[in-house]
């Protein structure tokens, strides 16, 4: 098992008591602070939600339509709200649907605890009704699982989960309980959070040589560039990085998950970067002598061809987690540790500079990508309604002050590079794993997880499809979620590289959609479809101002495809605008 400091009980009133382990696990998630939990109930995990029963007003459970709803909720919950996302789901099937979410969560640091009911443990291994091996299929896509065979483990068991999933670089656990060890009574003295593991080292330690040479290759650089990513939320280093920043006067690019963490507006923030990132970016990391990454892992959709990414320049890596550092792109100084600590430490040792000449680089390439690209996309002179120009009224209404919660694919591509965001935590999507169907579910977690912030799904018609049902959550649970369909009856991206890269053999892209807004008012869901431009902003504003739920549905051009665009196996610099 683990070992862990003692420390002070949060619940002491449990002392000496005789509970059941269904019991003693919701007093844990109490203990742990967690206030809302997503699920689906079954047979095997029926002593749970038994239980659960007595906790009204205690505990808000979220009944989904499909348990990868229900993790995906989970996962938004998480991301808008910085707390531990909290998931129930049976065994067999149950827990087989959430693999996927579990997947995502892995590669996007998402800290999240499931736990999945399971056989009588006498049962394990004879192939029972609804049992799975769920332990050995989540293995590769959770930061720890267990399985729960007696209730005395309970307590441990939980306190560890929680631990691992919110320290160091974030990640989901998964906690596998048997019936009976649900039912089990046992003589339950205290629920101790955990603190400490001895073989586990959340924030490697700061080294400050490091430190140091990283500050002499800042000061010495003539045309520094810094890469951020989704470290800096995780960190909350907010704060901590925009003062690195602002002293050194480098401008910063963003990853598609560090996105809000410095504000669109920000004269030091310069944009977006890989393959569909802002042109300037992407050109100038093969220009720079100095690139120094925060809280990224260069992702092959930020680096492209790595052979040619950035070989002129001396890297500096500050990273929480240091299997990434060297395991893609290979560093000149690594900088372990939190980015909430290291970041300080080095802001005190860099010279306050401006750097204008290197600034006006990125302006220059801003302003060809503006007349190549952006003009048309957010101010078309053609009949049909763009993606871009839906965001730019979403901005002029919501002011950057709305949580976005996108899809995968062209939308979400163009609603990230486009959306204002003022705060931090404002940009969901799914980043690694690229899942679509995340987009719903997470924007109803997204929203319980902050009722006090606007949030607005940004959805394609193909991914609104994938979790279609969880439309049900809303009508059930009258969570105000604003929904946003770009329809262009295309599964977009891979039409738009059939057409460039495969001679336009469009293969099984055409997709037929329902009538969203008909579906929409079977769920109590108010509605609208819009495809003229001078209805697009009252419709907007329509959607803002619905006390409740409401999906609009905005038809699109078809074949607009997406660019900048760093096409698969080139370096960035060959970054195309057309």
């Amino acid at each position: 098992m683990l070992t862990q400091e003692k420390t002070t009980p949060l619940a002491p009133d449990t002392a000496r008591q005789t509970l059941s382990g269904a019991e003693m696990t919701l007093r844990a998630l109490l203990a742990e602070g967690v206030d809302t939990i997503f699920g689906y109930p079954g047979g095997a995990i029926i002593p749970i939600y038994d239980a659960l029963y007595d906790f009204e007003g205690q505990l808000n459970h979220v009944l989904v339509r499909h348990e990868q709803g229900g993790i995906h909720a989970a996962q938004g919950y998480a991301r808008a709200s910085g707390k531990v996302g909290v998931v129930f789901a049976t065994s067999g099937p149950g827990a087989t649907n959430l693999v996927t979410g579990l997947a995502d969560a892995q590669i996007d640091s998402t800290p999240l605890v499931c736990i999945t009911g399971q056989v009588f443990a006498h049962l394990l291994g004879t192939d029972a009704f609804q049992e799975t091996d769920i332990i050995n299929i989540t293995t590769p896509v959770t930061k720890w699982n267990f399985q729960v065979t007696e209730a005395s483990q309970l307590p441990e068991a939980l306190a560890k989960a929680f631990y691992l999933a919110r320290s160091g670089r974030p990640g989901p656990v998964l906690i596998d309980i048997t019936k009976n060890a649900q039912l089990q009574q046992f003589n339950f003295a205290e629920y101790q959070p955990c603190t400490h593991i001895r073989s586990y080292r959340p924030a490697p330690i700061v080294r400050p040589e490091y430190v140091r040479q990283a500050a002499e290759l800042i000061n010495q650089a003539r045309r520094p560039f810094v890469l951020w990513g989704q470290g800096v939320t995780l960190g909350q280093a907010e704060a901590e990085f925009r003062a690195f920043i602002e002293k050194s006067g480098i401008p910063a690019a963003w990853t598609i998950l560090g996105a809000g963490a410095l504000p669109t507006d920000h004269p030091l923030n310069v944009g977006m970067l890989g393959m569909h990132g802002n042109y300037g970016p992407n050109v100038l990391t093969n220009e720079c002598d100095v690139l120094i990454a925060v809280g990224m892992r260069f992702d092959d959709r930020v680096t492209g061809r790595l052979d040619k990414y950035a070989k002129q320049a001396q890297v500096i890596h500050l990273d929480i987690d240091p299997t990434e550092i060297d395991k893609n792109v290979a560093t000149t100084v690594p900088v372990w540790g939190d980015c909430k600590q290291t970041l300080p430490l080095l802001t005190a040792l860099v010279e306050a500079k401006t750097h204008p000449e290197w600034r006006q680089r990125f302006e220059q390439f801003q302003a060809e990508e503006v007349a190549a690209v952006i003009q048309d996309e957010l101010f078309p002179t053609s009949d049909e309604l763009t993606m871009g120009e839906v965001i730019q009224q979403l901005n002029e209404l919501t002011q950057g002050e709305a949580i976005v919660v996108t899809d995968v694919g062209q939308h979400q591509m163009v609603a990230c590079r486009y959306a204002r965001f003022n705060h931090s935590r404002s940009n969901i999507t799914s980043g690694g794993l690229g899942t679509m169907g995340f987009a719903l579910p997470a924007a109803i977690g997204a929203k319980f997880g902050r009722p006090d912030r606007p949030v607005v799904a940004i959805i394609g018609d193909g991914g609104m499809q994938m979790t279609i049902q969880e439309l049900g959550t809303i009508m059930q649970t009258g969570v105000e979620v604003k929904i946003i369909i770009l329809n262009n009856q295309y599964l977009g991206m891979v039409r738009q590289w059939q057409e460039l890269f495969h001679e336009r053999r469009y293969s099984f892209v055409n997709i037929a959609s329902p009538d969203y807004v008909t579906v929409a008012s079977g769920y109590s869901i108010a509605g609208r479809r819009v495809s003229e431009r001078q209805e697009l902003q009252n419709s907007l504003r329509e959607m803002l101002d619905h006390p409740g739920s409401f999906l609009l549905e905005v038809m699109v051009t078809k074949e607009n495809n997406i660019f900048p665009m760093v096409p698969q196996g080139c370096s960035v610099s060959e970054i195309r605008l057309r």
